[in-house]
């Protein structure tokens, strides 16, 4: 009687510890999934992903918007199509463009699934889920990056090798990063670089770093902005948020004086920093106003 009692407990536990069937994403209703792992299995689960930032609102990298937008019209147009890596300084809008993109091109069959860097080793499965679908899929990974020590890249760089060179041709991979090749560079991989035949040839340590990143097939680089694009920017974002709150806030010397010092105290100059300025000079003044009315 006690064992046939611990063998239902033990039963008990095992069926708890299945994960229940994830339900699939009706992707008529939801433009937006990201790829979750619970207990060992993977699932997509909808997000609502309404960003408020429009490509117009991408003031100051309108040749990266450019270069990313028109990638993204050929593979919506059953046309061929490169996989994206946006790297470069922080702040500047690679994030950003990715969630203008989907809140422009959902209506044309465009759809978004973030997925975790180190999650991306089980691209085979979330493949399996798209390859049917008549909707275009870019699988986003946003922040991608390794450390010296990190060996899954290798990992990656083999499911991105073999997984998404037979993808079915409604995916794409779109990665946001702050490095280049995505592995940190030092000086001395130059040192085993060589010549031969008249040819200069990397060492292994850099066709190794680089080998990775030479899977996207579009490489495109944000960069700090200098203070005339800035200044462009912020006054955009002024301009957005009083439109907004239906307010009359024109722009003049003296404010683009306001925005100089607040990126000074910030230290650098970005599309989030204008963004940040913008909310703090417009709240300053409905702040002035309400106080007006007391």
């Amino acid at each position: 009687m006690k064992k046939q009692k611990l063998l239902e407990r033990i039963a008990r536990a095992l069926e708890a510890s299945i994960p229940d069937a994830p339900k699939s994403v009706d992707w008529r209703c939801h433009y937006a999934a990201v790829w979750q792992v619970d207990k060992g299995q993977g699932y997509l689960t909808p997000i609502l992903a309404d960003s408020p930032v429009t490509l117009d609102d991408l003031v100051g990298i309108e040749t990266q918007r450019q270069r990313v937008e028109s990638n993204t019209r050929q593979f919506l147009n059953h046309f061929p199509a490169n996989n994206v890596l946006m790297w470069g300084a922080r702040g500047t809008g690679k994030s950003s463009l990715v969630r203008a993109l989907l809140h422009h091109y959902a209506d044309q069959g465009l759809r978004l699934i973030q997925v975790d860097r180190e999650d991306l080793i089980l691209m085979p499965s979330i493949l399996v889920l798209l390859a049917d679908q008549p909707y275009r899929f870019i699988i986003y990974c946003d922040d991608l990056s390794f450390e010296e020590d990190d060996v899954s890249y290798k990992r990656l760089k083999s499911a991105l090798d073999g997984a998404l060179s037979r993808t079915p041709d409604n995916v794409l991979l779109y990665a946001t990063s702050n490095r280049r090749h995505l592995i940190p560079e030092a000086a001395s991989d130059n040192l085993k670089t060589e010549w031969v035949d008249g040819e200069l040839h990397p060492g292994d340590a850099i066709e190794e770093k680089i080998s990775l990143s030479d899977r996207f097939g579009e490489w495109i680089g944000f960069y700090p902005f200098d203070q005339p694009t800035f200044l462009r920017a912020a006054e955009h974002w002024v301009a957005a948020l009083a439109k907004r709150y239906s307010i009359s806030l024109p722009w003049s010397e003296a404010v683009s004086l306001e925005a100089i010092r607040f990126a000074q105290s910030r230290g650098v100059r970005n599309g989030r920093v204008a963004q940040q300025f913008a909310n703090y000079w417009v709240g300053q003044q409905l702040l002035k106003r309400e106080n007006e009315r007391c």
